[in-house]
């Protein structure tokens, strides 16, 4: 892949050491699909942003770096203290707050950010009815909610539609995949955004061909790139969301999440 190209699509992404972004990303190029998103945002340096789901927190440092913004980088998965040294490393630590919390138990005020960011993470816990509506409820009203993830350009409805290349994996890591069009509605019906965007890439077929290389100059399994090598009809790709916040008060209240250390006996 020409390193000319790349930076003129990604004129961001692109200067960051491709090796540490690619330590880092825990899947696809992270930077390259944020990048992407960006594009359709306009970040200013007054704004909070939560960067939900945030892995190794690559991308709340590049929002901290690239647009100025005051990040608070949630993940459940990766530790807080683990990402507070990578933040600290790259001397964003005035602009980016790492915190450990569940995508549904989240310790924010109501309304607080400008703008909630997830990048390659909301099909893990957004597609049950009732998410927007509780991530709504931090966002100011006309704030904005911006995904950039994983899709299907054709809505699998049955077993018996899945591709002969899926049909290994589909159960155990594309069941929870959607179109566009099953997204938009599941956000337009909630009447809590009004979607601006709701499209492809147009650069979902770099972030494709960068993911494969990736998979194949590597010695570790990893059944996304795999069907991404498989997709000879581009039937997978990579789409982006964006709501703006209306003005609707949202009616849920919260997810009753238990405790992780809770005693049993208690």
């Amino acid at each position: 892949m020409h390193a000319q190209h790349l930076h003129h699509v990604f004129p961001k992404a692109s200067q960051y050491d491709p090796e540490w972004v690619r330590k880092h990303s825990m899947g696809e190029n992270v930077l390259f699909n944020l990048e992407s998103l960006t594009k359709s945002l306009n970040l200013k340096p007054s704004m909070r942003v939560l960067d939900l789901g945030c892995g190794k927190a690559i991308s709340s440092i590049f929002l901290a770096k690239e647009f100025g913004v005051k990040v608070w980088a949630v993940d459940e998965a990766v530790s807080a203290s683990d990402n507070y040294q990578r933040i600290r490393e790259e001397d964003c630590e005035d602009l980016v707050v790492p915190i450990e919390a569940d995508a549904r138990a989240l310790p924010f005020a109501e309304e607080y950010f400008d703008v909630v960011i997830v990048v390659d993470s909301y099909t893990y816990f957004g597609t049950d009815e009732k998410y927007l509506p509780y991530i709504a409820r931090f966002i100011k009203p006309g704030g904005y909610i911006a995904i950039v993830d994983v899709c299907f350009t054709k809505e699998i409805e049955t077993l018996d539609q899945v591709p002969d290349f899926l049909q290994e994996d589909y159960q155990n890591y594309w069941y929870f995949v959607h179109t566009i069009d099953w997204w938009k509605k599941l956000w337009e019906k909630t009447g809590l955004v009004e979607v601006q965007a709701a499209k492809l890439l147009n650069e979902a077929d770099l972030v494709r061909e960068n993911y494969v290389k990736d998979f194949k100059d590597s010695d570790e399994p990893d059944p996304f790139a795999k069907a991404l090598e498989l997709d000879e009809q581009h039937f997978i790709s990579f789409f982006k969301l964006i709501g703006c916040r209306t003005k609707k008060t949202v009616y849920l209240q919260d997810y009753k999440v238990e405790l992780k250390n809770q005693d049993s006996t208690q």
